[in-house]
């Protein structure tokens, strides 16, 4: 009798079973367990940077020693790239003064088109984008007052442009770290959180400005109740530094643009790249020598566009790389105790109830850190990064936002203490126009919790860049240019264009506003058809539509340059086969044993003919 063959034991499903795979399907969720809590994870909590390595504890005596050198290499490192960002800043800086320098000086030379506050607040904003420095603009402002081309009560508007346009290096320093979705998403809201609180002030200090001129009459009164004389010129300690390097890489002569603006026609044919550098030196016949600079561009004959550009990219080229190494860094530092400790340090608050202190003492560290490195730019990017990667919260990185506001108009204070005894009087009013616009806006949205706006739009702003990254490129694009370009077009048309364009669009985004807000906390009080935009087409409520184009355009791009590479490999590759091939050949017919002596020497015959 031929024996069975072995079969597998079934399994019997029991009602349990059934019951238990009727809820699987039902309920996928509670199939895995271990997925949930990262379901529920909220993005923002600041990310627990555990560390993989030994404890201190269990190194011998050279693991610790190993450990320490390790430590002071990574933080000498870790100096000597922040040094390198801060250049590439500066030079970054100087690359849009050569591109678009004098284009700024032409914009600040139409008084007619300054003298309408939207118009002058758009121009503030272009020029501080272009020169990338709002010490440079408000210096052009300055000169302008200065010398009676500009009144007093026009400079406010540019000087709160100026405000706003300080706030772009940020951001693009943001947009460098896209590559981890969860880091993309605080570091761009840890950059958008100042152009908030810039836009936001705006929006309510304008108007009341060209209503009541308040900062004018506060400035005004400030500056006759004092006997103010001309002090010393504010310290200068960051170029102290940064100068033995960037010195060597360019100069510029920003005269040149403040000239434009004040209509020197001689200026207009002047290069803002510097080539001779006065040093004064003492002979005997007391004479002053007049050397070249020694930068790498003086003896290159090219148009200041071409230098612009060049540094443009070099300048960009360093930022990403430094940054990039520089979150690498932190990320391998910051870890176990030491990012417990300064987690601790930075985001927590006094005991009650002194914890409403803790804010302005960080209001306060930022404006001393600002005044330190004297720039804000150069303060907000450098603790942009540091919000990516989860050290520093959004909530505590927002007063130390707005101190850095505080820290920069601190320094032109001290600059304008330092003018001439008959252009004192208006250099130091606009730079105290500056100081308490920006004391407002503090006033207006940090002290209450419930008005620090700011933070929950950046936090939406940061959900929607995460989810669509191409979106933070569109919004530099449209915030920081197309917007200012189209509000100085209406306002050169003349205040009735601007009034008749700009009134239906503010009612717009107001009514657009509200419903969106109605909409989330009671929609029961709108119309059934406005309790969703689901009755627009979807192009006008979603960006997925938009997201399908702009990815289908990007892999359209990428397939066309992967099939012109891969159709000129596969080229090369049987070119490369042809020349193997015939290598081969000849190599068979001298090197193949089955002939004989006879036909070998047949073979180097033709081998020779050939």
């Amino acid at each position: 009798m031929a024996p069975l063959p072995e079969t597998r034991p079934t399994r019997v499903f029991s009602p349990a079973d059934a019951e238990l795979a009727r809820k699987d399907v039902k309920d996928p969720e509670s199939r895995s367990e271990e997925s949930e809590p990262e379901e529920e994870q909220d993005p923002w909590d600041l990310p627990e940077l555990r560390d993989t390595g030994l404890k201190w504890s269990d190194l011998d005596t050279k693991g610790k020693v190993l450990r320490v050198l390790k430590s002071i290499v990574k933080f000498i490192l870790l100096l000597g790239l922040l040094y390198v960002f801060v250049c590439s800043l500066d030079i970054l800086s100087s690359a849009f003064q050569l591109v678009g320098g004098k284009a700024a000086g032409d914009i600040f030379q139409d008084n007619a088109v300054l003298s309408n506050p939207v118009a002058g607040l758009v121009i503030g904003v272009l020029v501080t984008v272009l020169v990338q420095s709002s010490s440079t603009s408000s210096s052009i402002v300055v000169s302008m007052v200065s010398s009676g081309l500009l009144e007093v009560k026009s400079a406010v508007p540019i000087i709160m442009g100026a405000n706003i346009g300080t706030s772009v290096t940020n951001t693009i320093v943001a947009v460098m770290q896209a590559g981890d979705r969860n880091e993309f998403r605080r570091a761009f809201a840890g950059a958008t959180v100042h152009d908030f609180f810039n836009w936001l002030s705006v929006l309510v200090l304008l108007p009341l400005e060209v209503a009541s001129g308040y900062l004018y009459r506060l400035t005004k009164l400030i500056i006759d109740s004092f006997n103010i004389q001309t002090g010393a010129d504010a310290p200068d300690l960051l170029k102290v530094i940064t100068e033995p390097l960037t010195k060597n890489i360019i100069e510029l002569d920003t005269s040149v643009i403040r000239d434009i603006a004040t209509g020197d026609p001689a200026a207009r044919n002047k290069s803002l790249v510097k080539i001779w550098c006065k040093t004064e030196k003492i002979t005997v016949r007391m004479c002053k020598l007049v050397n070249k600079c020694t930068h790498m561009f003086v003896y290159a004959n090219l148009p200041d566009l071409a230098v612009g550009l060049i540094l443009l990219a070099l300048s960009l080229l360093a930022l990403c790389t430094c940054l990039i190494l520089i979150v690498k860094l932190l990320n391998s530092m910051l870890k176990g105790q030491v990012a417990v400790v300064i987690k601790k340090v930075l985001n927590t608050d006094f005991p009650f109830p002194f914890a409403w202190v803790t804010g302005y003492i960080a209001i306060l560290v930022g404006a001393g850190m600002t005044f330190i490195v004297q720039s804000s730019s150069v303060f907000t990017s450098a603790i942009t990064p540091l919000v990516g990667i989860g050290v520093i919260s959004l909530e505590r990185a927002y007063p130390l936002t707005l101190g850095s506001n505080i820290g920069t108009t601190t320094t032109a204070i001290l600059a304008a203490l330092a003018s001439p005894g008959e252009t004192l009087a208006n250099s130091l009013q606009i730079s105290l126009c500056h100081f308490f616009f920006n004391i407002s806006g503090i006033l207006l949205w940090y002290p209450i919790p419930f008005t620090r706006i700011p933070i929950r739009l950046a936090k939406a702003l940061g959900n929607r860049t995460a989810k669509y990254r191409w979106f933070a490129a569109l919004y530099l694009i449209l915030i920081f240019l197309l917007f200012p370009l189209l509000v100085l077009g209406l306002s050169i048309a003349g205040w009735q264009v601007l009034v008749g364009v700009g009134v239906p669009v503010v009612v717009l985004a107001i009514f657009v506003v509200v419903v969106n807000i109605m909409q989330k906390r009671c929609p029961r009080f709108l119309p059934s058809f406005l309790r969703s935009w689901d009755f627009l087409p979807k192009p006008l409520h979603s960006l997925k539509p938009w997201d399908k184009v702009v990815t289908a355009g990007m892999s359209f791009c990428r397939t066309r340059c992967c099939c012109c590479c891969k159709c000129c490999k596969e080229k090369e590759k049987d070119e490369e086969k042809d020349d193997m091939k015939t290598k081969d050949k000849t190599l068979e017919m001298y090197d193949n044993p089955a002939l004989t002596i006879e036909d070998e020497a047949k073979v180097k015959v033709t081998a020779t003919h050939l």
